[in-house]
């Protein structure tokens, strides 16, 4: 069965960061994880204006609306304006400053609990 989400208005609770994360004050960010199918999870994420830092996993993202700049622990940078495609890896420290307020829908491979395998003890 197919999937399909209006990421333009799908809704997304903000939260104050906790101070480790917050490089300004008064910096909030949301999530809102909309679909886990087909080994993918896809989602939106919005950043208030201000500067934050975090890291993430092998990530694809698209922004929707805002702008800013996000820089990873390389010096590597993306400018994030409407329709700019980013890719962040794994094991990326990266500082978003975001100068209007940012809304971008985000897809990861989807990371399955570890198996536990148990042997069958012979008689």
């Amino acid at each position: 069965m197919i999937n399909a989400f209006d990421a333009t208005t799908h809704p997304v609770t903000h939260e104050a960061l906790p101070p480790e994360r917050a490089r300004s004050e008064g910096v909030s960010t949301g999530l809102a994880e909309v679909v886990s199918d087909a080994g993918l999870e896809a989602g939106v994420w919005e950043h208030s204006v201000g500067s934050s830092t975090d890291s993430f996993g092998d990530e694809v993202f698209v922004v929707l609306t805002g702008r800013g700049v996000v820089r990873d622990q390389q010096g590597g940078e993306i400018v994030l304006a409407p329709g700019v495609v980013g890719v962040l890896h794994e094991g990326d420290v990266t500082t978003w400053e975001i100068t209007e307020p940012l809304r971008k829908v985000w897809i990861v491979q989807h990371v399955a609990a570890p198996r536990v395998v148990v042997a069958a003890r012979g008689a």
